[in-house]
């Protein structure tokens, strides 16, 4: 499983792909979203985000860092949207994403916020003879026929809403649009935390307990290797990630632990972990081992706190060594 930043940045571009014919208006606040919104996400739903499409293009980075984070499967449905007329690089303004930890592996579930012209796009795909899958009134277009598992399909839920996803996820939302089950607001674990960082960045994100370790295992694997630290991060309970941008990027992470003495001795088992990752990076001459550098670890109460500050030059470095690409 990827690194859940690049997995966050991964599905939320592929999903500006999937929106059609969007003219978004100005958000109230940055990074804020609508509870109506949140609401039609399942409660199965354990990694949340958000991202502000419209100011990330702002900067002379987004185009590059896109490139990278963008896989395959989505660079053929993006030519697929493009014969349709639309514009992903232009036409989508924000975005919400959810994903579903499954038995198969993982589901990805979205929804574009715009207004639609849903007749014309549908009479384009009613031309093309683009099969369609019908799912309690709502028709959802697949790419590649949606037979496979893993298949990207969107369906106009009405002329300002776009939702995305594979079809167990899909169907799930709509589901929950129709009332036949809960919906994310019910979830008193992750709701709370959604609210908290609801308008606080160009892109959040809030993790469930089980993302939460994966992310950790990710972001600092040499935490774990030290023995008072692997027991709490089994503890931890939930994590949120908030990614905000001026001259360069400031990413902050916030791990909600058990009780505050975990705070304390993860922060100290996380700084010594960097040490060690920065003293490898540095051996190999990469350019990660300078951003590491700037990041900052620190207890507050029962949470742990990290900030990552990457200046411009280099996120440009970076992104030169190819330090975002996906295989996917």
């Amino acid at each position: 499983m990827k690194q859940p930043i690049h997995r966050l940045l991964t599905a939320v571009l592929a999903g500006a792909l999937l929106a059609s014919m969007l003219a978004v208006p100005p958000p109230a606040r940055a990074g804020s979203l609508s509870t109506a919104v949140i609401g039609m996400f399942p409660k199965d739903v354990g990694e949340f985000a958000y991202a502000d499409l419209k100011s990330a293009r702002k900067y002379p980075w987004f185009p590059q860092l896109r490139e990278q984070l963008l896989p395959s499967r989505f660079r053929a449905f993006e030519k697929f949207l493009a014969s349709a007329g639309v514009d992903p690089n232009t036409q989508v303004e924000e975005l919400a994403w959810g994903s579903i930890q499954t038995n198969a592996g993982e589901d990805v579930v979205g929804v574009a916020l715009g207004q639609f012209d849903p007749s014309s796009t549908e009479a384009h795909f009613k031309q093309q003879k683009l099969s369609t899958i019908e799912v309690r009134s709502y028709h959802l277009y697949p790419f590649s026929g949606g037979k496979n598992a893993d298949d990207i399909l969107f369906t106009f839920i009405d002329s300002n809403t776009a939702a995305f996803g594979t079809r167990p996820a899909l169907e799930k939302l709509i589901d929950v649009r129709t009332g036949i089950t809960q919906g994310l607001m019910t979830d008193d674990t992750l709701f709370p935390l959604i609210n908290e960082e609801n308008g606080s960045g160009l892109i959040w994100a809030v993790l469930n307990k089980n993302y939460t370790h994966i992310a950790m295992q990710q972001l600092v694997p040499q935490a774990s290797q030290f023995p008072q630290a692997a027991p709490i991060i089994e503890r931890l309970q939930a994590m949120t990630i908030t990614i905000d941008a001026d001259s360069g990027v400031d990413a902050h992470f916030q791990a909600v632990c058990n009780s505050p003495d975990d705070a304390n001795l993860l922060a100290a088992a996380l700084q010594a972990g960097l040490m060690y990752r920065r003293y490898q990076e540095a051996q190999n001459g990469s350019a990660l081992a300078g951003a590491l550098e700037q990041i900052r670890v620190a207890p507050s109460g029962s949470r742990l706190k990290v900030e990552a500050p990457v200046s411009q030059d280099k996120l440009l470095s970076l992104i030169r060594t190819g330090a975002f690409t996906t295989s996917m």
